[in-house]
């Protein structure tokens, strides 16, 4: 994120403004002193906080923290922004951005990519990277690639501008990130909806152990989404209409209960937001895999074919380090990290998954 305004010559909005977390749930604490351990080698600087600490850094109206954690460095962007100055600066090397234009499948010879069929044509092409998100795995699918993949819904909100709290803010009941123009993006972390659906069903024993870990922030339900859309039962032919044509756009309805949740949660704790205004709200399918780490890696049984998927609630902020992984495999390039934690292979090959933190 850091290079991003040199190597483009634009901003991309990133900020290194710091996050702050706080908490009355002694579990929680201790797992977040568990994740400083696992993350100081990788010189993450973070620090917990004391009571008094997070109390005076989170002053929530009625809450006695037991303490919290400082993630020092830290930042935070806009996907509005980033997203199409990231474009731009991708078109200054010489990419091609083609919009409205789907990925129907794989042109295959020998079992070896040698291009993509779109609905606009065939590109040539001896490698391809599917970074498509909560279609990830049914793109896959008609290629016998087993990609263990659920999406769950959340919410979240865009206030008008209002009074300065801090920067980044985790509490249990809500989470605020301040944007440039002085508003707030509102949510509750790891609040979400499952919908039960053919693949999710599919999938289900990789993912048990995940959302019995999680069962109370996680709700349990049926609707459209069970005959269209990812995770649904789908064939195609490559001549013809996809799934992807006829749902350009994931773009779930938000949850009203998830909504005034938000509100409820953000105004009992912070009365200097009592009668913020709501800009905008939107909701989004979030995929994740079984042990919430990004699959990146070749595909198994498909040569030239890599994936990049599974970012599990943090793939904007993972974003640019995924891309460069990806871009190193793709390229044959030397790995700029260990590949080895990313493998698609780890939920077949015997090694045992660990539920990680979402």
């Amino acid at each position: 994120w850091d290079e991003f305004a040199a190597k483009i010559g634009e901003d991309v909005g990133f900020r290194r403004s710091g996050l702050v977390y706080a908490t009355d749930n002694p579990q929680q604490l201790a797992e977040w002193e568990q994740w400083r351990d696992a993350a100081r080698p990788f010189n993450v600087n973070t620090k917990m906080l004391s009571a008094q600490e997070a109390a005076a850094t989170i002053p929530a109206n009625g809450r006695r923290w037991l303490g919290g954690v400082h993630s020092i460095d830290d930042g935070k962007a806009e996907p509005a922004i980033a997203a199409p100055t990231i474009a731009n600066g991708a078109r200054k090397f010489g990419a091609t951005i083609h919009q409205e234009c789907a990925a129907r499948g794989l042109d295959l010879v020998n079992g070896a990519v040698a291009g993509v069929i779109t609905e606009k044509g065939l590109i040539r092409t001896q490698a391809v990277l599917c970074a498509g998100g909560a279609w990830t795995s049914m793109f896959c699918r008609q290629y016998g690639v087993l990609f263990p993949q659920a999406s769950v819904r959340q919410t979240a909100l865009r206030t008008r501008p209002t009074a300065n709290l801090g920067e980044a803010i985790y509490t249990p009941e809500c989470a605020l990130t301040r944007r440039l123009d002085g508003s707030y993006t509102l949510a509750i972390s790891g609040r979400a909806t499952l919908d039960i659906t053919p693949q999710g069903i599919r999938y289900a024993r990789w993912f048990m152990p995940m959302f019995l870990a999680r069962l109370k922030a996680i709700q349990i339900g049926v609707g459209k989404s069970m005959f269209r859309g990812p995770e649904a039962l789908a064939s195609w032919k490559k001549d013809a209409q996809s799934p992807f044509e006829r749902m350009r756009v994931l773009d779930p309805t938000p949850s009203r209960r998830t909504i005034a949740a938000i509100l409820k949660g953000v105004t009992e704790q912070f009365p200097a937001l009592a009668g913020i205004e709501v800009a905008d709200s939107w909701g989004a399918y979030v995929d994740c895999t079984p042990d919430a780490v990004p699959v990146i890696s070749p595909a198994d049984g498909v040569k030239g074919l890599y994936l990049a998927a599974g970012g599990s609630g943090h793939g904007f902020g993972l974003g640019p380090g995924i891309g460069r992984l990806a871009a190193d495999l793709v390229a044959n390039d030397t790995p700029c990290v260990d590949p080895t934690p990313f493998r698609l292979s780890r939920f077949v090959d015997g090694s045992k998954v660990k539920v990680g933190a979402i």
